[in-house]
């Protein structure tokens, strides 16, 4: 195996396959990335893959012999990172021993390879059912939805968005327990594998956070007009677009009927800026961290004003107030200051409404534009009078 690529490009794709790495791998080769060098497409891919996460993506290179090696992770992309950025990188693997000898004006390194017929293969699942999605909505959807969903492990299918595509209306929907994030899109057009417009079948597929998080930083740099295209299998998708692959597996169990959560009708409603709502939040949010997060709101009808407020105990306390239209009878409501503001800042609408019956019951908050179906469900927090 010899090659030469750029240091920028293979940096930059040993960070990002690095990802899928496994921190404690159960088998040595999986802490390694593999390297397959073909000199008649003139690609290195590089793949990392933990079992339950994998990446892989390509490269131009000036290829004299085919390969595929694994090679440490960390200690690989340590090196390569080193090296100056306008130097390219020449690697050469011996056939009689397993040392990978890579060089550029800065100097040589020999690192120890490992076979790649140890490394896992990533399962693709291409002759399965398939669809293509506009990456400008997918990613729209991930923004929405990514930071509702669940870190604590055993709630495990919390930890995921569940995804429901069905016809021309795609829905996502996240949540811990504690706040629920649901996006609903309309109008959109998915094909299946031989790129007709799905029509009858429902797919429902919930997936691991952590793998759609890498896919979230991946759809952020392709082009928005672009498709990806998305394959499922006996709980495998898998997502290609360009010269990059995302494998993730489902996550087993039925996702809990979030629809019932969300109440039919509320009380009171109130239209607020978000921009000055974030604003004020975040100010108070010093205050709310000292002590649990809690911040209160309270309406006051009569001045169209919401003010918020925290107490830290010892510490000290603050309050803000902002313009609201409001028109029902006053009362005070808590939350959660992180819940508030994570919902706020993945909104897209410059004015939001938040809905609620009473303050022991969810509230939602909902932004004020018939173009954007989003819902954010908080439950508040209970407070003394």
């Amino acid at each position: 195996m010899k090659l030469v690529c750029s240091q920028t490009e293979l940096n930059a794709a040993i960070q990002l396959v690095s990802r899928a790495v496994a921190s404690r791998p159960t088998h040595p080769v999986l802490a390694n990335v593999l390297l397959t060098a073909d000199a008649g497409t003139g690609k290195l891919s590089l793949t990392g893959f933990d079992l339950n996460l994998g990446i892989q993506t390509s490269l131009n290179a000036s290829i004299e012999t085919s390969g595929a090696i694994t090679l440490p992770s960390k200690l690989f992309g340590e090196i390569i990172s080193k090296f100056s950025n306008d130097s390219p990188i020449t690697l050469i693997k011996d056939a009689s021993n397993d040392q990978v000898k890579l060089t550029s004006k800065n100097g040589t390194y020999q690192v120890r390879s490992m076979s790649a017929d140890d490394f896992p293969e990533l399962p693709f699942v291409e002759n399965a059912s398939s669809l293509k999605v506009n990456v400008n909505a997918f990613y729209n959807v991930l923004k929405s939805t990514l930071f509702a969903s669940s870190s604590d492990e055993a709630k495990q299918i919390l930890t995921g968005v569940n995804l429901c595509f069905d016809k021309n209306t795609l829905k996502a929907a996240a949540t811990d327990g504690h706040r629920l994030a649901v996006l609903n899109l309309d109008n959109l057009e998915f094909f299946d594998n031989k790129d007709q417009t799905l029509s009858q079948d429902i797919i429902e597929v919930t997936l691991p956070s952590r793998s759609l998080r890498e896919l979230e930083r991946f759809l952020s740099t392709c082009n928005s007009d672009t498709d990806i295209s998305f394959f499922y299998d006996q709980g495998q998708v898998v997502f290609i677009s360009s010269d990059q692959i995302v494998t993730t597996r489902t996550l087993d169990g039925m996702y809990p009927n979030y629809k019932q959560l969300i109440p039919d009708s509320f009380l009171h409603q109130l239209n607020l800026d978000r921009k000055a709502f974030i604003s004020a939040l975040e100010r108070i949010t010093v205050f709310a961290e000292q002590y649990n997060n809690v911040v209160k709101f309270s309406t006051n009808k009569e001045k169209q004003l919401l003010t918020i407020s925290a107490d830290a105990q010892d510490l000290g306390s603050g309050c803000e107030s902002i313009p609201i239209k409001y028109e029902d009878d006053d009362i005070q409501i808590a939350f959660n200051s992180k819940y508030i503001l994570d919902g706020l800042k993945s909104m897209q609408s410059d004015i939001i409404i938040l809905k609620f019956n009473a303050p022991t019951t969810p509230a939602i908050f909902v932004p004020d534009d018939i173009n954007i179906n989003f819902i954010y469900l908080v439950m508040p927090v209970q407070i003394r009078s």
